[in-house]
């Protein structure tokens, strides 16, 4: 029997051994497939890393932006949108002769496009215009054609107002003659200066040119056109002392000063021998009674006064201030109109778009008296 059962015994473990020696070596297959499998998930789960990773990154700088303060995030200059319609009060401006044109054409569209109020300008000169604004308080709106001085400033400062400057345009200063003058194509600036003082006759100013009395026309003091002629032409032909080339031009033999640009218009057209200055869109809207001469040899023209190329361009300029402009929603809606739309009406006045640098930066005055 004990023999009968290890015979048993003894057959059971040969057949497996048989049948293993047979079979395909499952350890090896196995182990070589093990490091592939590993290899394939090493692989796989990289760039998933690598996506979820970035998109991590992505919602953090989304978090950010969205934390930053509004006004941190619209650019600079960018106004927020007015509607003339929904507009109410009253506006006083006053000042410069040569930005009422360009004033009167902004209200005008201001108006066109639903505002009912009423905007009164007063076309009185800057000098006079920075009084009304500054010492008696009087405007919402001082118009200028030079920056405000020092002591308009602390006159202005006296009475709680702190002057708030936009830069609204630029203006060419316009010479011109009779279109019956036949012999005045260009003048230089030290000719010009001794035509506006003590020059007598157009000869004294060339030989060539007839010996005839010189009629001379001016702005008066207190518009602002005097005060830049007076500092860019005066001046220089008196060591730039403008005290000197102020009174130079006041003791001019004959010279007629006015406020009124049509009144300077009307004297020089009528005569071959007369000279005045004046806006450059009054001589634009004149070419039919005068001419405009060039300066130093260069033409008064969009190109050439932006660039500065032209001796007598200047820029333009409107004020408030920031009491006024957080008083009276009025008065700032209108100047945001008016920075906002100014380059749609300029060209048609006669002046040039002011820089867009200083077109901004006149918005950016807005934005922070506003705030």
């Amino acid at each position: 029997m004990k023999r009968t059962i290890l015979v048993l015994a003894t057959g059971f473990m040969l057949a497996a051994f048989i049948l293993s020696a047979c079979a395909p070596p499952p350890v090896i297959e196995t182990t070589t497939e093990g490091p592939s499998i590993q290899e394939t998930q090493v692989e796989t789960e990289a760039p998933i890393e690598e996506t979820e990773t970035p998109a991590d990154q992505t919602e953090v700088p989304g978090e950010e932006t969205e934390a930053v303060p509004t006004e941190e995030v619209v650019p600079a200059g960018i106004l927020p949108e007015v509607d003339p319609a929904e507009v109410s009060g009253d506006i006083v401006t006053a000042g410069s002769s040569t930005v009422f044109p360009l004033t009167e054409a902004v209200v005008s569209l201001f108006e066109s496009e639903g505002y009912s109020g009423k905007i009164t300008i007063d076309s009185i000169g800057t000098g006079a215009g920075f009084e009304r604004f500054c010492e008696s308080a009087e405007t919402d709106i001082s118009n200028a054609s030079r920056p405000i001085k020092e002591e308009e400033i602390e006159a202005c400062q006296a009475n709680g107002r702190e002057p708030v400057e936009f830069r609204v345009g630029t203006d060419a200063l316009a010479v011109a003659v009779s279109l019956e003058n036949d012999f005045v194509q260009d003048l230089t600036l030290e000719q010009l200066a001794l035509a506006f003082s003590t020059a007598e006759t157009w000869a004294d100013l060339d030989p060539a040119f007839p010996d005839v009395p010189i009629q001379r026309f001016s702005p008066g003091t207190d518009s602002g056109t005097f005060d830049y002629f007076v500092e860019a032409v005066m001046a220089p032909a008196y060591g730039d002392d403008v005290a000197a080339g102020e009174a130079a031009i006041l003791a001019a033999e004959g010279i007629q000063f006015s406020e009124d640009d049509n009144f300077l218009v009307q004297g020089v057209s009528g005569s071959p021998y007369a000279i005045a200055y004046f806006g450059f869109a009054y001589a634009q809207a004149n070419t039919d009674l005068i001419r405009p001469i060039s300066v130093e040899g260069v033409e008064p023209n969009e190109e050439t006064a932006e660039s500065n190329e032209y001796p007598l361009s200047r820029p333009l300029f409107i004020y408030s201030a920031v009491s006024i402009l957080q008083a009276k929603p009025q008065v700032a809606d209108f100047i945001n109109f008016y920075l906002t739309r100014v380059n749609e009406v300029i060209l048609e006045v006669g002046y040039f778009p002011a820089s867009a640098e200083a077109l901004e930066r006149a918005k950016q005055n807005w934005l922070d008296a506003m705030n």
